[in-house]
């Protein structure tokens, strides 16, 4: 079976599947499915660490009950690939350990016509709350995956991604990584380097210290890498 609704025993099959720590396409091959068909599934329910097949069977009955807006036929084929894009890079980014509406706003955001959206837009093209797009927005500001621009003629927020985005992020991450391998290495050093606890703390400590300057370093390097 490759196309048609999942059925209930299919998705105890992908629940079982993340379970046991199996690739979509590997729950995808033992389904007959295709695997942006899993991941779609997978990552509109939960993600990996969420997944409940009950649950995500109902969802789908409520939206086959609701149903979905009629599209123009010129605009269908276009409509589909952005759709199927969007929803395997949540997916993918929810399987990254991005919490789903995160993910969602992040990607809406790459995916919208030039990265730039106010909190109104998000919440209508996401059919979610203010509320909702509030928490996404502070939390991805923070992690530097996106910014915020202030229009002071209309007195609101614009949420923007842009080409510097992963390279921030890479920033900010690496320099919390750097300050994490200090306090460990601190922290092996007050134990002593003649204990077992203190010698694994600050090989730990080491470790990071190595890993964030390098990711440091490689992040101003490739900063300019053209498509």
């Amino acid at each position: 079976m490759s196309e048609g609704r999942l059925t209930l025993r299919e998705r105890q099959r992908i629940a079982t599947g993340l379970a046991e720590g199996r690739s979509y396409a590997e729950i995808a091959r033992r389904l007959d499915r295709p695997t942006s068909t899993i991941s779609r599934e997978v990552g509109r329910n939960g993600g990996p660490g969420d997944y409940r097949p009950e649950r995500a069977h109902q969802a789908a009955a409520r939206r086959a009950r609701r149903g979905t807006p009629a599209r123009s036929p010129e605009a269908e084929p276009q409509d589909r690939k952005v759709i199927e894009v969007e929803e395997e890079a949540v997916a993918m980014t929810v399987g990254m350990g991005l919490p789903k509406m995160m993910a969602r706003v992040l990607i809406g955001l790459w995916l919208s016509e030039d990265g730039r959206l106010t909190a109104a837009e998000l919440s209508r093209g996401l059919n979610v709350s203010p509320a909702s797009i509030s928490m996404a927005v502070g939390y991805l500001t923070q992690q530097g995956l996106i910014r915020r621009e202030r229009d002071p003629q209309r007195r609101r927020d614009i949420y923007v991604v842009d080409d510097d985005a992963w390279y921030h992020s890479t920033v900010i991450g690496s320099r919390r990584t750097l300050a994490a391998a200090e306090i460990t290495k601190a922290a092996g050093r007050t134990l002593g380097l003649d204990t077992p606890m203190g010698r694994r703390l600050a090989r730990g400590g080491a470790f990071l210290e190595r890993i964030s300057l390098d990711a440091l370093a490689s992040a101003e390097r490739w900063r300019d890498l053209p498509p």
